[in-house]
């Protein structure tokens, strides 16, 4: 599968996943608010994605896709071992991990939500969903594995759709709660919990089907799995500063009320962009990369890097211009109804224009850092983590003393600049500098993007009235949304950022 259909294809079922996330926050947005539960389930339900993205989705499938990949070409029976090795050992690894960390619920609740401390009602809301839903990580961490051999085989679509299944649980449990009158957080929970059932068995039978059938085995250190440890205690460490940052936010939102929650669907708006790009970005390049460099092909992984960053680029900097011009007017839109009130979305609206500055960094980083683990380097970059762990981190405390919890989301977009640029330095040494091609398209794509949201942004003005009406923001909101493609497919057409015989060989097949 080409690069162009890879990234269409994941970005796809990510986009699905996305806008059902999307749904799910509308109906927690609608029911919770910004009350005491919703930060309770918020802090909790944060707990068992934070070593998710560390250990399974971060440092676990960073060392296993290169390492697999390249087991592939030496046969089958080759890879399927390395796979029943990475099994035994992570799944082993987890049931003792996940235990302890339920029992130890309450220690680990005084580091994620220490302010939450003082409300013992809530404290102890958030210990009890937190032990409801952690069991999750050991699921969604096997998920990863076989989603990642999914991925090395060049099949995308079900590991990409996996995610849909936790959006579909959250939703249809949030509906029995209200329709049954019972606590919307813990029915949430339990259907958490038992999504990450449900997936691990759609990407294992996806797997089997694709002949990557795992037996079994006792956990060896063997030559091949110290191999994958030594890439992946640095990613895991890299991950875990990018986590103890979002850790650090959360300690800091805690001691404000509603902030967490703000956060939260401030983190949904960008994210809808940043997941649909920057993931599917990432989860293609990875074993493409790994494939050249086995290859020997150094600069047709230059070359993939390059295109890999136009493609994020052009979709991404529309995306952050619009999120920067109307915020505001995509929170009231998305979430004002029920308990979210017109404030609420107007705090929403701060954070994510602030987040969504740092946007194109966020998906830059994505796509920059699979080059690194391609050449099984993960120490370049946890170094770069641990730098941007503490620039964001004395940036966050320092500016909540002055501009309060706002400070999260300026330090989160200032850091991950600082790191892109660091990311790209690195690789013109290692031979994947930016080539003529991305340096003539992005001053196109970045004034295409500015004619679109100046084309947004007097639309909103124009239809200021009509969000005031429950029943026409979202039609506006969309009309807005259609209107700002179309106006930037024009500009960047007109520009030169692209051209029709480029995409139709971006998307054929190789």
């Amino acid at each position: 599968m080409s690069l162009g259909r890879g990234f269409l294809t994941v970005g796809g079922m990510t986009l699905i996943s996305r806008l059902l996330g999307l749904g799910r926050e509308v109906i927690i947005a609608a029911t919770l608010g910004a009350s005491d539960a919703a930060d309770a389930f918020y802090a909790a339900f944060r707990m068992p994605n934070l070593f998710r993205r560390v250990f399974a989705e971060g440092a676990f499938a960073i060392a296993f896709v290169p390492l697999f990949t390249k087991s592939l070409t030496d046969g089958e029976a080759q890879a399927k071992r390395f796979g029943e090795e990475a099994l035994a050992m992570l799944a082993s690894a987890l049931f003792v991990f996940t235990l302890i960390a339920t029992l130890a619920m309450p220690v680990l609740m005084l580091v994620l939500a220490a302010g939450f401390t003082e409300e013992p009602d809530k404290y102890d809301l958030t210990v009890l969903l937190g032990r409801v839903m952690f069991p999750y990580l050991f699921l969604i961490s096997l998920t990863t594995l076989f989603s990642a051999v999914l991925n090395a085989l060049g099949k995308f679509a079900v590991a990409a759709g996996a995610p849909i299944l936790l959006n579909i649980f959250m939703i249809s449990f949030s509906l029995a709660a209200v329709g049954l009158g019972g606590q919307i957080e813990l029915w949430l929970s339990v259907g958490v919990a038992l999504s990450g059932i449900a997936q691990l068995w759609l990407v294992a039978g996806a797997a089997k089907r694709a002949g990557m059938t795992f037996r079994l085995r006792r956990p060896r250190i063997t030559p091949d799995m110290k191999r994958l440890l030594l890439l992946a205690a640095p990613a895991a460490l890299a991950g875990g500063a990018m986590q103890i940052n979002l850790m650090v936010g959360s300690i800091i939102a805690s001691f404000f009320d509603g902030a967490v929650a703000w956060l939260t669907y401030a983190d949904r708006l960008y994210q809808l962009p940043l997941g649909v790009v920057g993931i599917a970005v990432g989860i293609v390049l990875m074993p493409d990369l790994s494939r050249r460099l086995k290859l020997g092909d150094r600069s047709g992984a230059a070359a993939s890097l390059n295109r890999s960053a136009e493609f994020a680029l052009a979709l991404t900097l529309p995306a952050a211009v619009a999120l920067v011009l109307i915020p505001t007017e995509v929170a009231r839109a998305v979430f004002e109804r029920g308990a979210y009130t017109a404030f609420d979305a107007g705090q929403t609206g701060m954070a994510a224009a602030l987040f969504a500055l740092g946007l194109p960094a966020f998906v830059l980083n994505k796509t920059l850092t699979p080059a690194f683990f391609a050449d099984e380097d993960s120490k370049t970059p946890l170094r770069l983590s641990l730098w941007s762990m503490g620039i964001n981190t004395v940036l966050a405390l320092a500016g909540a003393w002055s501009v309060g919890w706002l400070a999260i989301p300026v330090a989160t977009s200032i850091a991950a600049w600082i790191n892109t640029a660091w990311l790209w330095i690195l690789l013109r040494k290692r031979g994947y500098a930016m080539d003529a091609r991305l340096a003539r398209r992005l001053p196109r794509l970045a004034m295409a993007s500015v004619v679109m949201g100046a084309a947004v942004w007097f639309g909103a003005l124009a239809t200021a009235d009509l969000f005031e009406s429950v029943w026409a923001r979202v039609p506006v909101l969309l009309a807005l949304v259609i209107g700002g493609m179309a106006v930037y497919a024009v500009a960047a057409r007109a520009l030169g950022a692209f051209t029709l015989a480029e995409l139709k060989v971006g998307l054929r097949r190789t």
